[in-house]
């Protein structure tokens, strides 16, 4: 691989990292309320579902997705409803009576970690876009040979290098707002706001077309 396609493909990366979408609004919901922690376990989250984008992509399962109208459908519809998902829980949350926000248990911080992960990873899992875009990349970076699954490997760790240093960024930029945070007005119309934009995303997803 040449550095010109490294960098070219750097700075793809770069843009589809930086622009605005449910990673971004993920972690804007979840370090205010669940803390810094809990963010960087969101981006644990990222990053896993890029890897696993990533073997499947090098596998060609991603083809079939793209290939098959009734399977990029049911995966594009799984990715929308899990979105909406979110949105429905913080909107719920948002309008709940009677929500105080308490000290909690470690017991109960570790469950809040456990359910971050995964809200990161299925963020990602379940984005046809992900997917779309490891099967567009990959065909024009990774050069033919048996290194190719190397290079591979090398093309995901860049994309979750930088998908880690803009995110981690943005947990300690939102982890300055942990004050606001333990109060209730501020809470509610946090989870209001969120829980519509992810409602937007999932609806927006439906819409998706398999290029």
């Amino acid at each position: 691989m040449e550095l010109v396609q490294l960098v070219t493909f750097t700075l793809v990366v770069l843009l589809l990292v930086v622009s605005p979408g449910p990673n971004g609004l993920l972690i804007a919901k979840t370090v205010p309320s669940a803390g810094k922690k809990a963010g960087f376990v969101n981006i644990a989250g990222f990053i896993t579902a890029f890897y696993v984008h990533g073997a499947l992509s090098i596998l060609g399962i991603s083809v079939i997705l793209t290939k098959s109208a009734e399977a990029f459908f049911i995966f594009k519809m799984l990715g929308a409803l899990y979105l909406i998902w979110i949105g429905c829980k913080s909107l719920v949350a948002a309008f709940s009576k009677g929500a105080e926000i308490k000290a909690e248990k470690a017991e109960k911080t570790q469950r809040t970690l456990v359910a971050a992960f995964f809200e990161g990873f299925l963020t990602n899992a379940l984005n046809p876009k992900v997917s779309m875009f490891y099967l567009a990349a990959f065909p024009q970076f990774i050069p033919l040979g048996d290194s190719a699954m190397v290079y591979a490997l090398l093309l995901v760790s860049v994309h979750a290098f930088i998908n880690m240093a803009w995110f981690s960024a943005m947990v300690l930029l939102f982890s300055r707002f942990t004050g606001a945070a333990k109060n209730h007005t501020f809470q509610k119309r946090l989870k209001g706001f969120t829980g519509l934009v992810f409602v937007g995303f999932g609806a927006k997803l439906m819409t998706l077309e398999a290029k």
